[in-house]
């Protein structure tokens, strides 16, 4: 306990400045933008993103090394896209490798099969001036290798990342272009725009790039498709689109190649005979597009659609590829759904009719039996970007009715005297007798309302960690052999964000081990397995330790660490180990070395104990050289830290570096985050660490 209330109260920063030489090599003398467009040319890039049509989107990118590395922005290459490069001549490249990427920075680094190329030389963002004269250069609105000379601002903290502040103007196109200096040395690359005004932008500092060029989390192409891709065992797709899926939320953000943008997303879940429901809850970012749940579905152009369009909800049976096979059965507004928020829709389908429900409320009952059977799942229109969540099919998913004693407990605690639509008018007439003394026992009533509902929320939030803690003890309680830790890191991931869902990071997972479980050299004993698996993670799905934002929440969760694959190495640990466990490996476990979690291995029972970093890309160590590495961090090895950790060691480690972690990244404590440690020591304080 004294070690909690002491990292609790206590914040410190290291900072060790190591000497460089003074030596000054003679500037190369400044160019006029002329000048500079003719010389850098060759050095630029255009990327687009390949869809089955042709380009799904544009952005640009610079020449960093001979033999082929691209930089560019993360956003600009997307996930699961197939990529092409376009050099100043017009020749195009296919990327073979997504080489590096920093989610937090925005940055990525594409590989090419191309050499002698000719790379911009990179300078130096900390010795940046304000007022010093730039260029940006780019493919604004996908007219590729464009030039535009301004000033540098400022330097701006954006979302935590030191940014250069630009008087710019940065069209859609020039994301992931150079950012140079007059002498032709690139200082930053250009990222977004501010939302304000056209002739302000920023770029992030070309500093952060050279950390990226040095510890690269290379992936090949063929893996890099793969990433937020659907599962085909679980859904199959008709008609097109995007469809990609993380922390368990699908989203579809092209138009579907159907009449209309149409496209279907079916589930491979049998559908109940005869009388069955379905349900999603859906999110559009335009409603003047649709998207919703589909039913009765051959596989092909026929089915019904349940969907907000419009702002209104509607009932179509498509019989056929076009608009002229289609019969709108009914298109009804309803004061149920919420524009722009996620919406539950729901579905009962019985042999002579077909009821559909919003958040609860029937909206629409139809006796059509035009269609039965079939698949169901999710389908979308337009152009608009459907996210959805939840999906599931059963013979009754009716929310079940809380106890009555119960629910009347908690109305009583929320209702409030307030007047009935009928009653409206007349309430309105008295209280016109004295508008001002009316106004002010309105707003009385409303701030207490207001309280209690911000009550009620605090008693939400703390019934669900609870909920959470009472979770993960039951899970760290188990026999050592049972203890599902995976899971535990994801309950941690839940207890502080309820939205995370579990059981899709969880078939994440399962789908890892799917990869590898028939594999020769996982089959193959402890040493070969281990040399797989370190491919696997390292070489091919491009997991490695946090470069720039090391303290971020983000690393500590579990959900994260699969999704932008960087982590923390009690992070990236776990997931080895857990790994190699599911897998049958033997000997492998984690080791607490002093500050830095690695993960152990030994060939038999007195096989020499060999080390693997996860946080350097599964860089391998003897015992030796782990040694050496922590005493040039004034850190010694002692014996006791090369002792396998348990699970519930590994749990509680993990719970302490998020605690560390905030602390440290909190220049001002704020209540939330104050709040936020309070309950991580206090979970940590229920721990169980034998």
């Amino acid at each position: 306990m004294k070690f909690l209330l002491l990292l609790f109260s206590v914040y410190s920063v290291c900072s060790v400045v190591e000497a460089a030489p003074k030596t000054k090599a003679p500037l190369p003398k400044p160019q006029t933008t002329a000048d500079l467009a003719e010389s850098i040319a060759p050095s630029l890039v255009k990327i687009t993103q390949m869809g089955r049509e042709g380009a799904d989107g544009i952005g640009s990118g610079f020449i960093v090394s001979a033999d082929g590395l691209i930089a560019t922005n993360l956003h600009v290459i997307g996930e699961a896209r197939r990529l092409q490069v376009e050099m100043h001549d017009g020749k195009t490249h296919a990327v073979t490798s997504i080489h590096a990427t920093d989610a937090h920075r925005d940055l990525a680094l594409l590989k090419i099969d191309a050499k002698n190329l000719k790379p911009l030389p990179l300078g130096d963002s900390q010795k940046v001036r304000q007022g010093e004269s730039v260029v940006a250069m780019g493919a604004p609105e996908g007219l590729a290798f464009s030039i535009v000379q301004g000033v540098l601002s400022a330097t701006r903290e954006i979302d935590g990342n030191d940014m250069l502040q630009i008087a710019i103007p940065i069209e859609k196109g020039n994301s992931g272009g150079p950012l140079l200096d007059m002498r032709g040395k690139v200082l930053g690359i250009l990222t977004l725009k501010h939302i304000k005004t056209d002739n302000l932008g920023f770029a992030m500092p070309v500093n952060a790039l050279k950390d990226l060029i040095e510890k690269p989390n290379p992936v090949p192409m063929s893996r890099w498709l793969t990433i937020g891709v659907l599962n085909p065992k679980l859904w199959k797709l008709h008609l097109g689109s995007q469809w990609t899926q993380h922390a368990g939320v699908i989203r579809a953000d092209l138009p579907g190649d159907g009449f209309g943008g149409r496209a279907l997303c079916l589930s491979t879940q049998k559908v109940p005979e005869e009388t069955f429901e379905l349900a999603a809850t859906v999110n559009l970012d335009d409603e003047s597009g649709a998207a919703g749940l589909a039913f009765c579905s051959d596989g092909g152009d026929r089915h019904y659609g349940f969907y907000p369009s419009g702002g209104k909800l509607r009932l179509t049976r498509f019989d056929g590829p076009d608009v002229y096979s289609w019969t709108i059965l009914a298109d009804v507004p309803s004061e149920a759904y919420k524009a722009g928020e996620w919406n539950t829709l729901r579905v009962r389908v019985e042999p002579e009719k077909i009821t559909c429900f919003v958040n609860g409320k029937k909206v629409i009952e139809t006796e059509d039996t035009g269609l039965r059977g079939g698949k169901a799942g999710l389908c979308k229109f337009r152009t608009t970007v459907a996210d959805f969540r939840g999906f599931r099919i059963g013979a009754d998913l009716t929310e079940k009715p809380l106890d009555e004693q119960l629910a009347s407990t908690f109305r009583s605690e929320i209702e409030s005297n307030l007047a009935e639509a009928s009653t409206r008018d007349q309430t309105l007439d008295k209280l016109l007798e004295d508008p001002a003394a009316a106004r002010r026992v309105i707003s009385e009533q409303r701030k207490k309302l207001e309280e209690e509902a911000a009550k009620l929320r605090e008693l939400e939030r703390e019934l669900h960690r609870r909920a959470m803690t009472k979770e993960i003890l039951a899970e760290l309680e188990k026999p050592e052999p049972e203890i599902n830790l995976l899971r535990s890191t994801l309950l941690l991931s839940r207890y502080d964000n309820p939205e995370i869902d579990v059981a899709s990071y969880l078939n994440v997972f399962k789908a890892m081990i799917a990869d590898l479980k028939n594999d020769p050299e996982i089959l193959n004993g402890t040493i070969p397995a281990v040399k797989r698996l370190n491919r696997y993670l390292f070489e091919e799905n491009g997991f490695h330790g946090s470069r720039g934002d090391y303290e971020s929440r983000s690393n500590s969760y579990m959900n994260e660490v699969l999704d932008d694959r960087e982590g923390l190495p009690i992070t990236l640990s776990i997931l080895y180990v857990e790994l190699a466990a599911k897998l049958g490996i033997q000997g492998v476990f984690g080791v607490p070395l002093p500050g830095k979690f690695m993960v152990g291995y030994r060939d038999g029972p007195e096989g020499e104990l060999q080390l693997v970093d996860v946080f350097e890309r599964g860089k391998e160590l003897t015992v030796e050289q782990a040694a050496l590495e922590l005493a040039k961090r004034d850190r010694l090895l002692e014996a006791d830290t090369l002792e396998p950790a348990n699970k519930r060691q590994q749990f509680n480690y993990l719970v302490q570096q998020l605690c560390e972690n905030e602390m440290n990244t909190q220049k001002t404590i704020t209540a939330e985050s104050r709040k936020m440690i309070e309950n991580h020591l206090e979970l940590l304080e229920v721990l169980p660490i034998k």
